[in-house]
């Protein structure tokens, strides 16, 4: 079975790869994320900024998440989609259910600490009060190449 993605989850990749490439100047590893509102504009950007904030927080999602807050005016990101291009961690994962995020999109899985079906799969846990609809796999390719040039040149 082949999946379909949607253009505006390629085109909301696209801007997350962009801004995966910007991790590179501070040394953080290469991820991106964007928060589309209900009517699909970006209302959020985040990348990764641990290494150049130094601030353990500072993954792309919730970056992302933080900057479509205040542009609502509420933590409530109802009805928003997250585009990322690397599968969440359990930190991001929390966050993601917490701002009642309606549709996360993904690129590349996590395998050791991805949180949306690699390691665990806390986004799609039933037992939470909200339910947050998943797409996985939208320029995998491209998120994991970047992933992967990223930690050969740390070598």
């Amino acid at each position: 079975m082949s999946v379909k993605f949607l253009a505006a989850d390629i085109e909301a990749m696209h801007t997350a790869l962009e801004l995966a490439g910007q991790c590179l100047a501070h040394g953080d590893v290469p991820v991106g994320a964007v928060v589309l509102s209900p009517a699909g504009g970006i209302i959020g950007r985040g990348r990764n900024q641990r290494e150049e904030l130094g601030d353990p927080t500072a993954h792309a999602e919730v970056m992302a998440m933080r900057e479509a807050a205040s542009a609502l005016g509420t933590w409530r990101l109802d009805d928003c989609n997250l585009v990322v291009t690397l599968e969440p961690c359990t930190m991001c994962a929390g966050a993601i259910i917490n701002a009642r995020i309606a549709r996360l999109v993904f690129g590349a899985d996590e395998p050791r600490t991805g949180a949306v079906g690699s390691l665990f799969d806390v986004v799609r846990d039933r037992r939470h009060l909200h339910q947050t609809e998943v797409v996985a796999g939208v320029s995998a390719a491209e998120s994991a190449q970047l992933l992967k040039d990223f930690f050969a040149a740390q070598r």
